[in-house]
């Protein structure tokens, strides 16, 4: 395309993995429609050949193929091939898919953790380097209006410099041997061969980690964890606790937990510094808490006064319309869109859309979990991160 044409289109996107009885890939191709800028054209939704093509067929896929590797090859040579992947497979294999998308010249949309190993992440991230090419992290999260309103005010100053960190991600589903009953979202999570050597740390734990980073804008310098596996008989950990030194000279507190009973996605996110603080759950996630020093706590609303520019151009609704987990999960895919549109248009993306998170927040929450894993091995003793 040259330079200053529009992309007067929606961008063709492909799938990998998300087949039947996968919850996430429904997720993301809600998440892709919503902001109407994208449109699914090609799909490989299970490592069964005849089952993704069949489930193509079932969800109107135009373009069905019976592998990944097919799929990149056959898409990568036609004229109207896809634009992005979108990667929403078991961790063991967004590695390989990935690495073969990208070297067919596709941008690609990855489920976390990116991998499950330091080095495929590095090697992942020196492709996309090499190859110029858009890639985005779906960390959740940082999708939703009031995670980049607190973004915004906290880099700006307004908490004062940052002191501490809370965070936690509490769950219960796996409170008791799911996995034995043959549930496929239990089955593979709690398989080390596909979701890697961390459960619950890889799980959700990255997902904690994340959000306490990108609403700090603080990097982890090194971590002291206790990684427990409560239910007999798992393979894999269940509950973590982790203590963070962070740049700058704060300190976080990490909790995720998938064995806490009482609690369904109970994500909670508190930032204090020497001028105030602020606290955001995600069950609740159109309300932030702003509690200036020695001052009335104030809350923001999603949609309302007191949200800044970050957190209105994340909204689609006006204030007292509930947003949540569906608009948060489009809001990345549709960052991704403005980048990527504006990379076929030869000019560069607007800012506002870079706060989608990319290929270095893979090698990092790939980092995270190494870290957790060898401080444990070692009596919790401060490990330091990589880099």
């Amino acid at each position: 395309m040259a330079e200053g044409m529009k992309l007067n289109r929606r961008l063709r996107l492909g799938m990998v993995g998300g087949g039947p009885g996968a919850f996430i890939g429904a997720v993301h191709r809600t998440a892709a429609r919503l902001d109407d800028r994208y449109e699914l054209v090609a799909a490989a939704l299970s490592s069964d050949a005849a089952r993704s093509i069949a489930a193509a067929a079932d969800l109107h896929i135009p373009r069905a193929y019976g592998s990944y590797a097919e799929m990149a090859k056959a898409e990568a040579a036609l004229e109207d091939g896809i634009d992005a992947v979108a990667i929403v497979t078991p961790n063991y294999m967004h590695f390989p898919i990935a690495k073969a998308f990208l070297e067919a010249g596709i941008h690609v949309i990855c489920d976390k953790p990116m991998t499950t190993t330091i080095e495929d992440a590095q090697e992942l991230a020196a492709l996309v380097e090499r190859t110029g090419l858009i890639f985005g992290l779906t960390q959740t999260y940082t999708g939703y209006p009031m995670v980049r309103q607190a973004r915004e005010m906290v880099l700006a100053g307004e908490l004062g410099a940052i002191r501490m960190i809370q965070v936690e991600y509490a769950q219960d589903w796996l409170a008791t041997p799911l996995e034995a009953s043959g549930a496929k979202q239990a089955d593979w999570r709690t398989d080390p061969a596909r979701s890697g050597p961390g459960g619950c740390l890889g799980d959700i734990g990255t997902h904690a980690f994340h959000l306490a980073c990108f609403t700090t804008g603080l990097t982890c310098e090194e971590l002291a964890a206790d990684v427990t596996t409560f239910v007999p008989g798992r393979r894999v950990d269940d509950n973590i606790q982790v203590m963070l030194r962070l740049s700058g000279g704060a300190k976080a507190s990490l909790w995720a937990s998938q064995i806490a009973v009482g609690n369904e996605n109970s994500l909670t996110l508190r930032i204090y510094g020497a001028k105030g603080s602020l606290s955001w759950k995600q069950e609740d996630p159109n309300h932030l808490v702003y509690a200036p020093l020695q001052q009335q706590s104030r809350l923001i609303t999603r949609g309302g006064a007191g949200a800044g520019a970050s957190a209105s151009r994340s909204t689609r609704i006006p204030s007292g319309h509930p947003e949540g987990y569906f608009e948060a999960f489009a809001q990345l895919y549709t960052d991704l869109a403005e980048q990527i549109t504006a990379r076929a248009e030869g000019r560069d993306a607007p800012p506002e859309s870079l706060l989608v998170p990319g290929v270095q927040d893979g090698v990092g929450g790939v980092r995270f979990i190494d870290a957790v894993l060898r401080s444990a091995r070692n009596r919790s003793a401060w490990t330091a991160l990589d880099v």
